[in-house]
């Protein structure tokens, strides 16, 4: 079992830290030392470890024996990344989710697959369930799940989790969490259908208070030989589930938007994070951008360029993994599927046949800099021994491998 000390990251004034963990000192990998290009696997996967009620991924975790758990596990066993974003994994304050995870599953080889070892990890508060105080979908009601400022329950369900085999350095963690909407130049503001004024969904004192992020917005320096990669993290809204207003998909549209404008020179100098710190990215430094970003180029309902703001933002490069299995699902369930105009082969994320059919909304995109040597999406053929694994979650695991030279 592991010994895990864990350490504080500061995520702004009067706020909850962010956590981040090192295995105890006689298990602690030596620095990293500088040597020559580094291989590398990134990797993402929305692994639907959220749970209806406050306390029941750890209740679940705690034990070898959950079923979802051990085929999220088996996924991760089974392709190995490096450096792996987990969404919807529930915070858990103090990191205990993320050890009995660790512990009791990614480090116990499941059916036959190896085990695996990650001695770093990064978890912080995000924005779910944490109440804006405003009656944001205006069903008459201030403390629901959609006047949270970010879709949940309970505080800190759909969180996020990061692992990495490599050292991340805490000192330098940038999170983003309490950004507020309005504080983008030209927001694409929802809209009230019923008048003609743009924007004029939310008031003015709401806009006060909410904040861009629906769970949170990270920037992780991930130290890899000696050098760093920025491992640029985020699960935005899914674009559905609101009305005429569209405050969900315009809200995923400017979500995306934040890391392509943080990534491109001249564009994010209005940006802060959550210590008051200015300034997008740094245009010498490399990153990977990861995560379930909910928005698909071609076919769904995100608004139109939501994800294309992104994948064609100058300093970014889609790699556009793959997989045959994601081919046979889509010509097998039929339905939307048949309709959509993106490539069936770039497909991440299996949902309901009739709508809005299987999409590609989980992406690993790496800077220009960073050089690929290979990736795909783990959707295994249906009808073959690991299609079993195909139910872990509606989402699968995307990954990237690439040369840090």
């Amino acid at each position: 079992m592991r010994r895990s000390r864990w350490m504080s990251v500061s995520v702004g004034l009067a706020l909850s830290a962010g956590l981040a963990v090192s295995p105890a000192a006689a298990n602690t990998a030596q620095p990293e030392e500088r040597g020559g290009p580094q291989d590398v696997r990134f990797a993402t996967f929305n692994a639907s470890l959220n749970r209806a009620a406050e306390g029941e991924l750890l209740t679940d975790l705690s034990t070898p024996d959950d079923e979802q758990a051990q085929k999220v596990a088996e996924v991760i066993q089974r392709n190995r990344p490096d450096v792996l974003l987990i969404n919807e994994f529930d915070y858990v304050a103090g990191g205990a989710a993320a050890d009995a995870f660790r512990d009791n599953y990614l480090e116990v080889g499941q059916n036959g697959a190896e085990p695996i070892d990650y001695p770093h990890a990064y978890t912080a508060p995000v924005n779910t369930g944490v109440p804006t105080g405003f009656d944001l979908n205006r069903d008459g009601s201030t403390d629901g799940p959609d006047d949270a400022h970010g879709f949940g329950d309970f505080e800190g369900q759909y969180g996020m989790l990061v692992l990495s085999k490599h050292p991340i350095d805490t000192d330098g963690v940038r999170t983003f969490r309490n950004f507020l909407w309005k504080d983008m130049p030209g927001a694409t503001l929802p809209s009230d259908p019923a008048t003609p004024d743009e924007g004029d969904w939310y008031s003015d004192e709401i806009l006060d208070v909410l904040r861009l992020s629906s769970k949170s917005h990270w920037d992780l320096p991930i130290e890899i030989g000696g050098r760093t990669v920025h491992f640029l993290t985020a699960h935005p809204t899914p674009p559905s589930f609101d009305g005429e207003e569209d405050r969900n998909g315009t809200r995923n549209h400017d979500e995306i938007r934040f890391w392509a404008d943080y990534v491109t020179p001249g564009k994010g100098d209005y940006i802060y994070d959550d210590d008051g710190v200015r300034g997008g990215l740094d245009p010498r430094e490399r990153f990977v951008i990861a995560g379930d970003y909910n928005a698909d180029p071609h076919d769904g309902d995100s608004v139109d360029a939501a994800a294309t703001q992104l994948l064609d933002a100058p300093r970014v490069r889609d790699t556009r993994p793959g997989s045959v299995g994601a081919v046979v699902a889509g010509r097998q369930e039929g339905g939307a599927n048949d309709d959509h105009v993106g490539p069936a082969w770039l497909d991440t994320a299996d949902f309901a046949a009739e709508s809005p059919g299987n999409l590609r909304v989980d992406y690993v995109l790496p800077s220009r800099g960073l050089i690929p040597r290979g990736g795909g999406v783990f959707w295994p053929v249906p009808g073959t021994e690991l299609a079993r694994l195909n139910d872990a979650s509606d989402h699968h695991l995307v990954r990237v491998d690439l040369l840090v030279p």
